[in-house]
């Protein structure tokens, strides 16, 4: 699958406006239909150049497969007006929180997934849970890596 934004290109810097240097808004992504027999997305944003390990900025499932983008700031709801939830990343908060190294470039890789269900789950899912329960469902993927330094 292919996942793009307009806010950066594929091995660029992300602009401030999408880090806690700023704004901290989500970017804009969008991304191709997934496969037949696509029935939701789930996408992640991480951070493995994290000092700590793999830091989890982002975490949205049962995105339906009608919808194949993703607004600039992303309210950070637990359940949005299409029905995605938004989990748990690694600052302990719903919704997308954005690039804030502590020092040298970092890469931020947003993953979709094409997923044949909607999950089922309690609110507020990690991504170690929601890995967990897509594994056997990804139909396809795709990612996108920008970088940033503060």
């Amino acid at each position: 699958m292919e996942i793009k934004s307009p806010a950066f290109k594929e091995g660029a810097t992300i602009p401030a406006k999408y880090t806690c240097d700023d704004l901290d808004f989500s970017p804009p992504i969008e991304w191709s239909k997934g496969p037949e027999g696509t029935i939701s997305y789930a996408l992640i944003c991480d951070d493995p150049d994290a000092p700590g390990g793999t830091w989890v900025h982002w975490v949205i499932y049962n995105i339906p497969d009608s919808i194949h983008e993703l607004p600039e700031n992303v309210l950070k709801l637990e359940t949005l007006i299409n029905g995605a939830r938004q989990g748990k990343t690694d600052f302990g908060s719903i919704g997308y929180g954005g690039p804030c190294p502590p020092g040298g470039t970092h890469r931020y890789y947003f993953k979709i997934y094409a997923l044949d269900f909607i999950l089922d789950y309690k609110p507020v899912i990690t991504k170690k849970e929601l890995l967990r329960a897509i594994e056997k469902h990804i139909l396809e993927e795709g990612q996108l890596m920008g970088r940033y330094k503060r």
